[in-house]
């Protein structure tokens, strides 16, 4: 399995969608990429489940909530968290890049427009409320260690980006 790919059991696949990512609600697991793999074996399924970065606080509760899921579904279930290979904000689908935007998250850039957003002050993030270029960093960190606070110039909006991650 290379990292982009994931091996999910189709009979899976609408449960996992309607589990939401704690900290983005308007995102299901599946849309953030953090299930790798989702098969069952003997009656069981088992889940692996990949963290945006190690040592992210919502993981207990994404398995958590991915257990109550497949349970109400009439599945048991075992959660492993897998690190290798490290998430990417590739995995991030683009149904799931379309929510965050209109949740008011700036989707990830790639890695190099990311470094020069985040180092070099260019202004090519995408404010999340007018559409305008015209915005520029706060802080290099946002709600979460994962995004980055934004201000537009043009209607004077904050809002979060969400760091690339590769």
């Amino acid at each position: 399995m290379t990292s982009t790919e994931q091996n999910i059991d189709e009979r899976l696949l609408s449960i996992l969608e309607q589990v939401s990512d704690p900290e983005i609600p308007v995102l299901s697991i599946m849309d953030m990429g953090v299930v790798r793999s989702a098969v069952i074996e003997n009656g069981e399924v088992k889940v692996e489940i990949t963290p945006t970065y190690s040592g992210c606080p919502a993981m207990d509760v994404i398995g958590d909530d991915i257990k109550k899921a497949l349970k109400d579904a009439g599945y048991d279930s075992e959660i492993d968290l897998i690190l290798h290979p490290a998430w990417t904000t590739d995995w991030v689908t683009s149904r799931g890049r379309k929510a965050l935007e209109d949740y008011g998250i700036a989707a990830p850039l790639d890695a190099e427009a990311d470094k020069d957003v985040l180092l070099n002050n260019k202004r090519i993030v995408k404010c999340t409320n007018c559409g305008s270029q015209n915005t520029r960093l706060v802080s290099q960190f946002g709600s979460t260690a994962c995004k980055a606070q934004f201000q537009c110039d043009d209607c004077q909006e904050p809002f979060d980006y969400f760091k690339c991650l590769k």
